[in-house]
């Protein structure tokens, strides 16, 4: 039977490549800037109005948080990929299978990943050598997020989910909504109610949790009214096949995260006052970074439903579409970046003091340092995205665990002669590295299928 489909479900496998992704990436970086926001807010608030210790506190359990957003976003990839290529090939009683699947799933893993999460926390922060003035308040900041893990699940799947069936625009609805909310709770609870860090760990779990509960309601009206007859509500099939790109979306997700906390591990022994710094300026390069990795996701449903439909060549011209549109964005970032790195790391601290200019310094270096790669981490985002969408992850694991290696182990060697400099240096070497084994697996790919 012929599925009725809602006005915002897009079909990606019609329309000039360039144009199409444009006006279906255009909702999802708006979506990513605002769910940016999230962590941006915290650790502007904590640096502001409560003190540099704060923002270190928060920024010290960043690694961590950032192995739970992996998970959410590497089972988000699975789900993605499989939906969109059955709905590029109109299969819509197993699009309606795989969204109740997801669901059921997912609220499983959150289950597993809460208790795990609070049985290990006070160890994980110890494991990262966090510095004893900050170690309470960062413990805490990371209770309160792991007791909101299901939120954070629930939103990547059905952000994951709204993207498969080519719809961009609900989840910056609620994006948009969660944001604003998060920033009025943040100022609220610290400046009004005194809460401190808990106070910004809370108004993060309430926003994203409002905000998850809506995204899945609505999941589930698009789902009733796709008509397609009788489905499994659960079907292991379907999750083995979501699980085939979701488990090494995942581990290459969670072993940058790992690797990210041997990073952490080594920022750590530098003291407190360059944690802070650190913490500021990875801030600004992550939104920047996810922003234009949201284009690199685009690409992936782009592919995925196109490659579902059986247009192979139109999959080529959709990934150089891609790279055109990233690399342009990406200079721009790259030019505001290193012109207004003072300005940017001014939202985090302010002050005189010399604990707050030092940390200043610190997050400028950091960023003066990496800016200038973004265009060409912009590339290995697109070409992971077109593997993804034609279920070549081992190429897409292949490139994440070259940068992966190089980065870390050149954060330990080049740190001994140059400080905490030697640390911000080994980005941009493990970038060149990640982003020519990803071009050289994407060319590959495109052979084999457009033969």
């Amino acid at each position: 039977m012929r599925a009725k489909r809602e006005e915002n479900m897009k079909d990606l496998t019609v329309g000039k490549p360039f144009e199409v992704i444009g006006k279906f990436a255009l909702p999802m970086i708006l979506s990513m800037i605002f769910q940016q926001v999230y962590s941006v807010v915290d650790s502007i608030v904590a640096g502001r109005f409560i003190g540099v210790s704060a923002l270190g506190a928060v920024g010290a359990s960043q690694p961590i948080t950032v192995i739970f957003i992996a998970i959410a976003v590497g089972t988000g990839m699975g789900i993605n990929v499989v939906i969109s290529g059955f709905f590029g090939a109109k299969k819509y009683k197993r699009v309606k299978s795989c969204i109740s699947t997801a669901v059921i799933t997912i609220v499983i893993m959150s289950a597993v990943l809460t208790f795990l999460g609070l049985l290990g926390c006070r160890w994980m922060m110890g494991a990262m050598s966090t510095p004893g003035d900050i170690f309470e308040d960062s413990a805490l900041y990371l209770r309160i997020y792991i007791m909101g893990i299901i939120f954070l699940m629930l939103y990547n799947g059905a952000n994951a989910i709204f993207t498969a069936l080519g719809d961009s625009i609900t989840p910056l609805i609620f994006l948009i909504f969660s944001s604003v909310l998060n920033i009025i709770l943040d100022v609220l609870f610290v400046t009004a109610f005194s809460m401190g860090v808990a106070g910004v760990a809370w108004a993060t779990f309430i926003a994203q949790g409002i905000a998850s509960v809506l995204a899945v309601v609505t999941v589930f009206k698009k789902n009733s009214k796709i008509q397609a007859g009788n489905y499994r509500r659960f079907s292991p099939l379907l999750l083995k096949k979501m699980t085939w790109i979701a488990v090494p979306s995942i581990m290459q997700q969670s072993f940058v995260s790992v690797g990210q906390l041997f990073v952490q591990g080594r920022i750590n022994s530098f003291g407190s006052v360059v944690v802070a710094g650190y913490s500021g300026g990875f801030k600004i390069q992550i939104f920047i970074l996810s922003v234009l990795g949201t284009v690199g996701n685009a690409v992936s449903s782009f592919t995925a439903q196109n490659a579902g439909a059986g247009k192979w060549e139109r999959t080529k011209e959709g990934t150089n579409a891609g790279i055109k549109m990233i690399v342009a964005m990406a200079a721009v970032f790259s030019v505001l970046c290193l012109v207004f790195s003072r300005q940017a790391m001014g939202l985090f601290l302010s002050g005189n003091s010399a604990e707050a200019v030092r940390s200043m310094g610190v997050g400028v270096d950091f960023l003066r340092i990496n800016a200038p790669f973004f265009a060409l981490v912009s590339v290995k985002f697109v070409c992971d995205g077109m593997l993804r969408g034609m279920s070549e992850m081992k190429g897409f694991m292949a490139s994440t665990f070259a940068d992966l290696i190089a980065r870390v182990s050149l954060s330990y060697v080049l740190s001994v002669p140059f400080g905490a400099t030697g640390i911000w240096a080994a980005w941009p070497v493990g970038w060149v590295i990640g982003t020519g084994v990803s071009v050289w697996f994407g060319k590959r790919a495109q052979k084999k299928y457009l033969k």
